[in-house]
């Protein structure tokens, strides 16, 4: 009678709150992911914002004060300066996530992710003159 084997298969033990301090690029990944908690943090302030203008002229200048408090403001400086990592790390991975192809040939993805970001400031600049900044 042959003697049996034990082949239990190998299990890596992988840390279910570190895994990504593994590798950079693991760590780039959870740094873009961690940046839509600001994100959304920021879009409830606007909501708030619009709640108070709703209720009157009187809450949405203290809702307008709230936003000039150096808690504040930190907060939205963090939060764009989140926005933007986001977005170029986002348009930098595109040409990966979303290969643009035309007949036989793909488009180079340095080609896709300038194109976003020459949208990107087109639209910046529409948005600014709406605003009339320019």
């Amino acid at each position: 009678m042959a003697e049996q084997v034990n082949r239990k298969p190998y299990v890596r033990e992988v840390s279910p709150t570190r895994w990504f301090l593994r590798d950079r690029r693991y760590m780039r990944y959870m740094a873009r992911e961690v940046t839509c908690l600001f994100i959304g943090a920021y879009t409830l302030m606007l909501l708030v914002g619009i709640a108070r203008l709703a209720q009157g002229p009187a809450a949405y200048e203290a809702f307008l004060a709230a936003l000039r408090e150096p808690a504040s403001i930190v907060f939205q400086v963090l939060t764009l300066g989140f926005a933007l990592y986001h977005t170029t790390t986002w348009f930098n991975v595109t040409p990966k996530a979303l290969p643009l192809q035309i007949g036989e040939e793909f488009v180079p993805g340095g080609a896709v992710a300038g194109a976003h970001y020459v949208l990107w400031a087109l639209i910046s600049v529409v948005i600014l003159f709406l605003a009339g900044v320019f």
